[in-house]
């Protein structure tokens, strides 16, 4: 037998030696169900490229991000010089898509970094109350989380970011601001379901504390949801980031953001059309990948669907 093949057998095993074999074939597995998924495998694949682009910008781009020439290079449509032309003020647009790109994974990575955690939290908190005698709790967390879900948005964040002034910083803080609610439905609709189950109540039995309930054996089971929830919301996030930046709310000049290089572009839109189409196509193959990628993750992750 090769040694591939009783690695196979070692991971797939039905009678795991231990939590280690136990965790690596439930990994095993969830990756062998997600590479059959070919459009999930691509989204990945893009993902990554982003993470690489962005990590290498400062090899990968040929010419400055902020700085061009106006008497020489202005408007200069796609060559073998400037690959997707130049704009209004002589800069490399492809050197500026690939220092965009650390804009863009700068502001899905910290959007999720902060709106999962306190959506997860809520919503943990609110299903737990339910089904242990503090609806009063329950209901004040939801109505909060319904308050937000009321508006849209990307409208939502134009009233946090016109409060708190322009700027990425900003402008991230007001998109994760807005984007924890619907983790928190999602949490608390699973924590109803578990929060009853026979295991919750032979941990209580042995002493366990509220939030050790909770937060060690609510909230991982809660994760996987979260996880593909947050992923199809990155293209979500992508526009919102996108949106403000076009208002001139997100990164300010002359920072090579995305939707602020569209607001740059919409002057050239029909002699110089590549001024805006370069960042818009950059903006839906990105947005693209990361449905491609949330839904394979949703196939895999989810018990209920169908393999």
């Amino acid at each position: 037998m090769s040694r591939s093949a009783s690695l196979h057998d070692w991971l797939m095993s039905e009678q795991p030696a231990s939590r280690r074999q136990a965790g690596l074939g439930r990994a095993y597995a969830g990756w062998r169900s997600f590479a059959r998924n070919r459009l999930a495998v691509l989204g990945l694949l893009i993902v990554l490229g982003l993470v690489l682009v962005a990590v290498f910008a400062n090899q990968l781009a040929p010419y400055s991000p902020t700085v061009g020439d106006l008497r020489t290079t202005r408007l200069l449509e796609p060559s073998a010089a400037h690959w997707m032309g130049t704009d209004d003020q002589g800069r490399d647009i492809l050197s500026r898509l690939i220092h965009g790109s650390r804009i863009t994974l700068f502001v899905v990575v910290l959007v999720a970094l902060l709106a999962a955690p306190i959506g997860l939290l809520v919503g943990t908190v609110a299903g737990y109350a339910s089904a242990h005698g503090a609806p009063w709790l329950d209901a004040a967390l939801m109505r909060v989380t319904d308050i937000f879900l009321a508006f849209p948005r990307l409208i939502l964040a134009l009233a946090f970011v016109a409060a708190l002034g322009p700027g990425i910083e900003n402008a991230v803080l007001a998109i994760a601001i807005t984007s924890w609610p619907p983790y928190a439905r999602i949490a608390r609709a699973e924590t109803l379901t578990i929060a009853r189950a026979d295991y919750i109540a032979a941990v209580q039995l042995i002493g366990a504390s509220h939030s050790r309930v909770v937060l060690r054996h609510i909230m991982p089971l809660c994760l996987p949801s979260v996880i593909v929830r947050v992923t199809l919301d990155m293209a979500g996030i992508i526009l919102t980031a996108a949106g403000l930046g076009f208002l001139g709310l997100g990164a300010q000049p002359p920072s090579p953001e995305w939707g602020a290089m569209i607001a740059g572009g919409r002057a050239y839109v029909l002699d110089q059309w590549w001024v805006a189409a370069g960042p818009g196509l950059a903006i839906f193959v990105v947005s693209l990948a990361f449905n491609l990628l949330g839904d394979g993750l949703r196939d895999t992750l989810d018990p209920k669907s169908v393999k």
